[in-house]
């Protein structure tokens, strides 16, 4: 018997990375599961050919979440699909990396859009839905980037700081609906967008590490069950895996 046995579960940014081991996670412990993408739905459709081969139920969720329009329409879609929504995990986001003098208005809207702006869009679409059936667990994914100075990222440290502010206030909003509301900073995670980075720089990152060692997203992705599964008195609060690189 999986631990959200029932549960219906929406993660954005679904098809790779971090997002695809939270969905994989969340589908064997007994979630019928939501996997949005924004454009490449080949990547979508492996995670949930794997999930539909081990006996679980996915269904796939196109939309731009940093369009509000496209992201509540998206969210009261798989509602609907689903009959009930009780588990968001605001995980999608995006890098567009430049030093501030070189920075671009585009660069820097594109990433708040989608990284905050996402986060919110799906949130706000969620809460009803969640209020009427008194139940619901949102985990927003923030990064410790958004903790810590990152050079070259003004904007996505913004983005990832303000969802770490966002989530307090939500919380604190919702705590008398039936909905907790938290977030997990990552530290460096080993996915396809950080193996972008050129080897030297990881090392140098790897050396800043206690621990030695980038994140697996399987670590991710068991911190966020069990803010779903067992965190029934938990709210406002934020998990930090990152071995030890932010205390």
């Amino acid at each position: 018997m999986g631990r959200v046995d029932g549960r219906t579960a929406l993660i954005t940014g679904g098809s790779r990375g971090i997002g695809r081991a939270i969905a994989l996670e969340l589908a064997r412990e007994g979630a019928r599961v939501a996997i949005n993408f924004s454009s490449n739905e080949a990547k979508a459709q492996e995670v949930a050919d794997e999930i539909n081969r081990e006996g679980g139920t996915c269904i796939l969720a196109q939309a731009n979440i940093g369009d509000p329009k496209s992201a509540r329409a998206m969210v009261q879609k798989i509602a609907d699909e689903f009959t009930h929504l009780d588990i968001l995990v605001n995980n999608a986001g995006i890098t567009r990396d430049a030093m501030l003098p070189r920075m671009t208005d585009e660069q820097w809207m594109e990433v708040i859009q989608t990284n905050l702006g996402g986060c919110f869009f799906c949130t706000s679409a969620a809460i009803p839905i969640m209020t009427t059936q008194s139940y619901g667990r949102i985990v927003n994914i923030s990064s410790m980037n958004g903790q810590l100075p990152a050079i070259g990222q003004a904007n996505y440290s913004a983005s990832k700081g303000g969802i770490i502010a966002f989530t307090r206030t939500a919380a604190a909003e919702l705590v008398h609906s039936g909905i907790t509301v938290n977030t997990i900073a990552p530290g460096y995670t080993d996915t396809d967008m950080f193996e972008a980075v050129p080897p030297v720089i990881q090392a140098k990152i790897r050396g800043g590490i206690p621990m030695g060692r980038f994140a697996h997203p399987e670590e991710i992705a068991k911190a966020v069950t069990f803010l779903v599964a067992d965190g029934d008195y938990i709210t406002g609060q934020q998990i930090n895996v990152n071995g030890g690189a932010f205390m």
